[in-house]
């Protein structure tokens, strides 16, 4: 029989291991969703910070603008007892004010947009942009500008107009000070696109009729082509974001026409049919167009 003391004894020996227990559950940072650190990366600190791997930010293409065929972000939202009313059009905003970033205390966490946050992407943060939109954003102290995706809300405390990715500020020049001026000016896709000798716009998309199933032959030297640019960065940028969708390899082919070159981007070989709908479809889903079957060249 247990007497007394040694119950009590007994008590005190299950409370301090519940408490031990505890404690080391609560040292688990919870990652977010999509989260793939790169090598060395501190995620999740007490403070937000740069990275501790660093990588040359000025082979990070900006944000290609493309046209949104869904539903965008736009209802009204509250946060530390302020209510905001985001806009439903954002291709006419400009505004000049102060940038901010956020690094390593986010990176993998999901954004107001359902998008696993990666600090090396050239995305913001803003408050009442309608999600996802695209802008142009101009460092008034040196002149630098970027395009970025904006899939985020905030910053929510100071004077800021915009929260930057740790990338977007390392190339305007003002990862290390914090803050910076700048100029932010929304960009309507669908005319940056054409500019640009993109791919098919908005309207054009929304009227083209249902293509027709995709023909591969054996033998047949076949790729789909989900893009055309003239600028390079533009269409590594589209190469990069395929290439993170489908497992068939996306490439840049160059080839010279009217007086300038232009960045083709393609995926393939194409083996199947089966093959081929299936990339069709995927760019799809992802508001990419319809890709063109072609030979290659």
């Amino acid at each position: 029989m247990i007497n007394r003391q040694s119950l009590q004894l007994l008590m005190v020996v299950l409370a301090a291991a519940s408490l031990l227990l505890s404690g080391c559950s609560s040292k688990a940072p919870k990652q977010g969703v999509g989260s793939l650190p790169p090598a060395g990366m501190q995620t999740r600190p007490d403070r937000d910070g740069p990275p501790l791997h660093q990588i040359d930010v000025s082979k990070i293409p900006d944000a290609v603008p493309t046209p949104h065929n869904g539903p965008y972000k736009a209802s009204p939202y509250q946060v530390f007892g302020v209510r905001y009313v985001p806009m439903q059009d954002g291709r006419n905003y400009r505004e000049t004010g102060l940038a901010s970033w956020y690094g390593t205390k986010f990176h993998g966490q999901l954004t107001a947009n359902g998008e696993a946050y990666d600090l090396y992407g050239m995305t913001a943060a803003h408050k009442t942009l309608p999600l996802p939109s695209y802008v142009r954003v101009t460092n008034l102290d040196n002149g630098r500008q970027i395009i970025v995706r904006v899939n985020d809300r905030g910053p929510f405390h100071s004077n800021r107009i915009i929260d930057l990715s740790y990338a977007g500020a390392k190339k305007l020049g003002f990862a290390e000070s914090g803050t910076a001026r700048v100029r932010v000016e929304g960009i309507d896709p669908v005319a940056w696109q054409r500019e640009n000798r993109g791919a098919p716009t908005q309207r054009q998309v929304a009227r083209a009729p249902a293509p027709a199933p995709v023909a591969v032959s054996s033998g047949q030297n076949l790729y789909l082509q989900a893009g055309a640019f003239a600028s390079p960065q533009a269409a590594e940028q589209l190469r990069q974001r395929l290439q993170s969708m489908v497992q068939a390899s996306v490439f840049v082919s160059p080839t010279q026409g009217d007086a300038q070159t232009l960045h083709r981007v393609r995926l393939g070989p194409i083996n199947s049919q089966a093959e081929a709908e299936q990339l069709i479809e995927a760019l799809r889903l992802a508001n990419l167009g319809t890709p063109v079957l072609v030979t290659r060249n």
